[in-house]
């Protein structure tokens, strides 16, 4: 029978937290770091070999493994709510440090510079969100707001709450932003006239749109790179 294996047994060089104290955080494997955060594995497994397994089932990928549910790490033996929620918790956090590293003064040059941007906000999303990134006159990004949340296949778009939070924040312009869980980068046709009837009004307000870019987690569409900003 497999002798369990906790943490407090292990040899001082083998175990995360004393590992992470003598050499540092940057020494721990993925799955060292996730033993630290679940603290003990199940009856037969010790929490790094606990931590291998959930890692292993998203092959090593913490992109994906960053897309689990609460219900999801729940079906690992020996993770309960308790240990879920913490790991949950650190992704969050990992995630808002991105989102907070973000915010500062960028110049938009480019579509990709909105994609690096906003894909903290979208990324890993199951569900579509839409935003809008406004800009002044140096075309510096100056604001970003969610304009509403929808489900997997869409999401309510209002253009008189989008104009309004536009002037409330003293916009030059601005640019329109949505996710596609599905994966795909393409518009849709209803994509393509909520665009169009957003532009006709932003002209005649003098508040032009920029652009409209769609969002996957390995990459983006840009309207206006495409030629589809009429």
């Amino acid at each position: 029978m497999k002798q369990n294996l906790t943490i407090k047994s292990w040899a001082e060089d083998d175990r995360p937290r004393e590992k992470m104290i003598l050499k540092g955080r940057h020494s721990l494997s993925d799955a060292e770091l996730l033993a630290i955060l679940i603290g003990s594995g199940s009856r037969n497994q010790s929490a790094v070999e606990l931590a291998q397994e959930m890692l292993l089932s998203v092959s090593n990928s913490l992109d994906n493994f960053g897309k689990k549910s609460l219900k999801e790490l729940m079906k690992f033996k020996g993770v309960g709510e308790a240990k879920a929620i913490t790991v949950l918790a650190a992704i969050e956090l990992g995630r808002r440090r991105n989102e907070f590293e973000v915010i500062k003064k960028i110049k938009v040059r480019s579509a990709q510079i909105v994609f690096d941007y906003m894909i903290p906000f979208f990324k890993d999303l199951k569900h579509e969100e839409f935003y809008i990134v406004l800009l002044n006159r140096a075309n510096q990004i100056i604001h970003k707001e969610q304009i509403s949340k929808g489900g997997i296949s869409g999401t309510i778009v209002d253009g008189k709450i989008i104009f309004k939070i536009a002037i409330d924040n003293s916009a030059s312009s601005l640019i329109l932003c949505h996710n596609h869980p599905s994966g795909q980068l393409f518009p849709s046709s209803q994509d393509e006239k909520i665009t169009n009837d957003l532009i006709s009004f932003g002209k005649m307000i003098d508040l032009p749109i920029l652009d409209h870019l769609i969002f996957t987690d390995n990459g983006y569409f840009s309207f206006a790179d495409n030629g589809l900003m009429k």
